[in-house]
């Protein structure tokens, strides 16, 4: 009879374990990493916490993860705290190391805070800093990251695109915590926040950098910083982009570009082709290798439409394209395409347009 008794044990023994560990596993604990300048939480970190929030049906514990020194630092902790209802925690790491955002000390920083929270995600937008910060941080946890998702099925369960957007790959995650995300911005909408944002404010707590490894800051320096001065929205965010190509032909002509963005107020985007011939500065390029913009209008001038472009920009709502090529590919993904010399359309829309109110 003991015999007996001691395999029902070891029965119920081996029974009850997959549970637990089950139970465990469908815990969702999400750190956001959070791009902040002058004390502003930029929209991509706001729909990082959106994509965190998507993980599970449940009640997630987001936290979000800010760096930084001076005054605009805790300005925009103060923000992020009330930025979404689903943050559950601002973590602030208030030093001189991260007045600039290079990727060494930032990817040390997610190594240490998610060796003290043990957080099952860890995601990030897919911007530069996102790029540049993440893969590292992964590389310091032993971990394999996914890169510019666009849905979340499940904790583990992602849909990215591949072959330049022409087809989407759902990928399962198998691998050990955490599981690290980069996800394009466009695809998750933040909602509106409520006038009683203030009532769902979020704690917010300094990181112990005490034992902070200084030695990776040797491995890059800051150089410089330089933007421009304009009235116009950011290209990321903005709800209409007005973009030319290489048909523009010179730097001199994208003025006339600029003209009927002010005109719609709209943002200015271009072709790699068009920066890669000195024409704008490359912060304005558009595709795959640019920014990912999703706008209510996308208005293309001179722009023939290569695949690495329309990765950028396929998902905006409304496409126009204006090209005198009849066969360019930008007339395939166009809802609205009119076959003209760009230096005719370009100054009559301009002319005709009423002003921005």
């Amino acid at each position: 009879m003991a015999a007996i008794g001691a395999i029902i044990h070891r029965a119920l023994s081996k029974r009850t374990l997959p549970l637990a560990t089950t139970s465990i596993s469908r815990s969702i604990s999400a750190l956001v990493i959070v791009e902040h300048e002058g004390g502003a939480i930029k929209p991509q970190s706001v729909s990082a916490v959106a994509a965190a929030k998507s993980l599970s049906d449940d009640d997630n514990t987001i936290a979000m993860l800010l760096a930084g020194s001076g005054p605009s630092l805790h300005l925009a902790a103060s923000r992020a705290a009330t930025c979404h209802p689903s943050v559950s925690q601002v973590l602030v790491a208030d030093s001189d190391k991260f007045s600039y955002s290079l990727a060494e000390p930032w990817a040390k920083l997610v190594h240490l805070v998610h060796q003290r929270g043990g957080y099952s995600h860890v995601i990030a937008a897919s911007s530069s800093f996102g790029k540049n910060v993440l893969p590292r941080a992964a590389a310091l946890l032993d971990v394999s990251p996914i890169t510019d998702i666009v849905e979340i099925s499940g904790s583990s369960q992602f849909v990215r695109p591949i072959y330049a957007g022409n087809a989407l790959c759902t990928v399962r995650y198998t691998g050990a915590n955490p599981c690290m995300l980069t996800i394009r911005a466009t695809s998750f909408p933040v909602p509106p926040v409520s006038s009683d944002s203030k009532l769902n404010e979020a704690p917010i707590s300094q990181v112990d950098l005490s034992t902070f490894d200084e030695d990776i800051t040797g491995k890059s320096r800051y150089v410089g910083h330089t933007s421009q001065d304009t009235e116009r929205p950011d290209l990321g965010n903005a709800r209409i982009v007005v973009t030319g190509g290489r048909g523009l032909k010179s730097a001199e002509n994208f003025k006339m570009l600029e003209k009927l963005a002010e005109k719609l107020g709209a943002a200015v985007g271009a072709t790699r082709a068009a920066v890669d011939a000195g024409f704008v500065p490359n912060d304005l390029q558009v595709g795959q290798t640019g920014k990912i913009v999703a706008p209510e209008l996308y208005m293309a001038f001179g722009v023939s439409g290569a695949i690495q472009h329309l990765a950028g920009m396929r998902d905006s709502k409304v496409i126009v394209a204006v090209n005198k090529d009849a066969d360019a590919p930008i007339f395939q993904v166009a809802d609205y395409g009119l076959v003209g010399d760009l230096f005719v359309v370009i100054p009559e829309l301009s002319e005709k347009l009423p002003g921005k109110k």
